[in-house]
């Protein structure tokens, strides 16, 4: 069986997810993060050298990063290929756009979500009251000039791009609409308002209403991106 290490308020819940599309039986393996530094338990990093979730073992393979388990899931379990273009010809419209969405989400969406956590939390950090002023200065300017100006970048150009097709990767449903959930669900927890963007408020909107994806968050819980999670 399938087990997944889950942990909390982490991307390991779009793994759930894609289990759940696929019908597929699994375990999880529960970690919680340290309530002071948010980050993950050493148990975790036990099993991967990097201490990241997700982690999924399938038999004896071991396997981390979330579009990589997700390209996996699909390749070997979903033969009707229904949450991936066909496999031919490999230069389709549509198996390119699958390609490049499964990787913009970590390569280019999240970059400046994270930037925009550490540098909210700098600004909250533990410090001498001296440099207080100083470290808020910085975060406040680095959000202003650079961080804030790149999300509105990617929101705006994910939201042209699905004016172009209902999905991501196309006219239905994939694997990359399961990988792209993470960066906009972090968009709407840490930027708050996203009604200058409608297209991507119906897409939330959309897969919270698919029955596995509540089933996965049933199983893995409550997805709070707002409070740290990278």
């Amino acid at each position: 069986m399938i087990k997944v290490h889950h942990l909390d308020h982490s991307r390991s819940q779009r793994v759930l997810w894609m289990l759940e599309e696929l019908n597929l039986p699994y375990q999880v393996v529960r970690y919680q993060r340290d309530p002071k530094t948010w980050l993950a338990p050493q148990a975790l990093r036990d099993l991967h050298p990097l201490g990241k979730s997700p982690v999924v073992e399938d038999d004896t393979l071991v396997l981390a990063e979330s579009g990589a388990i997700l390209e996996y899931l699909v390749d070997r379990y979903d033969s009707a290929r229904q949450f991936s273009p066909e496999p031919v010809p490999l230069q389709s419209p549509e198996r390119l756009r699958y390609r490049y969405w499964m990787h913009y989400a970590e390569g280019s969406a999240m970059p400046p979500m994270v930037m925009s956590l550490v540098f909210a939390r700098l600004r909250k950090a533990p410090m001498p009251f001296f440099a207080r002023p100083i470290a808020r200065q910085i975060a406040d300017k680095a959000l202003k000039g650079f961080v804030g100006p790149q999300i509105k970048l990617h929101l705006q150009w994910m939201e042209r791009e699905l004016g172009n097709t209902p999905w991501f990767a196309g006219e239905r449903f994939t694997a990359a609409d399961i990988q792209m959930s993470f960066p906009l669900q972090a968009a709407a927890a840490r930027g708050g308002d996203l009604s200058a963007y409608p297209r991507l408020q119906a897409f939330l909107e959309r897969i919270a209403q698919r029955p596995a994806y509540q089933r996965a968050q049933a199983k893995g819980g409550s997805l709070d991106l707002a409070a740290g999670a990278a």
